[in-house]
């Protein structure tokens, strides 16, 4: 029997061989350009010229390996569905019909490979049971996270008060006064996360319940799962899930002591003990 590729080894393997190359040759084209100009071997242009070649041969690279990865990916990896969400989130791939996953280069052999392999999404992402958690899961805020953001507030109060007590003539004192503004409010903010020792989620194989959502069983609950929006530093993560008809909830998990991997492990595992208890 062949062996499954995790969802993780091949993310991996995508941002080895699609964006590692993508990444070189777009700073390397200026910084050879720039070189070479100093070296009185090109003209000052040319450096222009180098930060254009370096895009659209970036870009040929992508189009060429994605669809390289694509094959390879969904033919070793069991959750498919996972797989393109994580990829899709990472900025691998994009979405389906968006007007840069047009740019991507296929043969026709390609084209026929992952018509195929569309037939792997007809089924459901397997995924077992973490036997090491609890019977309930509680989570609370993070107080490190909580206290580091603190301190920020702390410090944007401190420089907007310099502000205000430096400025003689009174240019920057419209500057102190918003970032004074600013760190009280981000301080309370925080101090109540600093002090609030009630659990933000409770998750066991009866239901989940949020500090926004009261309790709700398995039975009404559907398409939960935890997701990321935007990319880099500013990306956020939410718990989401819908219920009674509708109605859902979209959670921000970042300042709490959980991290997106590990909640989703967790709403997965209570999901399965559910299912295994009303089977």
């Amino acid at each position: 029997m062949k062996q499954q590729i995790s969802v993780d080894k091949a993310i991996k393997r995508g941002h080895l061989i699609v964006n590692v190359p993508v990444f070189i040759v777009i700073l390397g084209c200026p910084a050879l350009s720039i070189y070479l100009s100093e070296q009185n071997l090109i003209p000052t242009w040319g450096i222009a010229i180098a930060f254009i070649f370096g895009f659209i041969l970036a870009w040929l690279i992508w189009s060429f390996m994605i669809t390289k990865w694509r094959i390879w990916a969904f033919e070793n990896v069991r959750n498919v569905h996972e797989l393109k969400k994580r990829a899709i989130q990472e900025k691998l791939i994009w979405n389906d019909g968006n007007i840069f996953e047009k740019t991507e280069i296929r043969n026709y052999e390609d084209k026929i490979k992952l018509k195929n392999l569309n037939k792997k999404f007809e089924k459901d992402d397997e995924y077992k049971e973490d036997y090491s958690l609890p019977p309930k899961m509680e989570i609370y805020y993070s107080k490190s996270y909580a206290y580091f953001q603190l301190s920020i507030s702390i410090l944007i109060i401190g420089v907007g008060v310099y502000f205000l007590l430096k400025d003689e003539e009174g240019k920057s004192y419209i500057i102190g006064l918003i970032m004074s503004v600013i760190g009280v409010y981000s301080s309370f903010k925080e101090s109540r996360k600093v002090f609030n020792s009630k659990p933000q989620i409770i998750i066991d194989n009866k239901g989940i319940k949020t500090k926004n959502i009261d309790f709700r069983d398995w039975s009404l609950i559907e398409s939960e799962e935890v997701i990321q929006e935007g990319y880099g530093k500013s990306a956020k993560s939410y718990l989401v899930y819908f219920y009674d008809e509708g109605e859902y909830e979209k959670m921000e998990i970042d300042s709490l002591n959980v991290k997106y991997r590990e909640l989703e492990n967790i709403i997965r595992t209570y999901r399965i003990r559910y299912n295994k208890s009303n089977s």
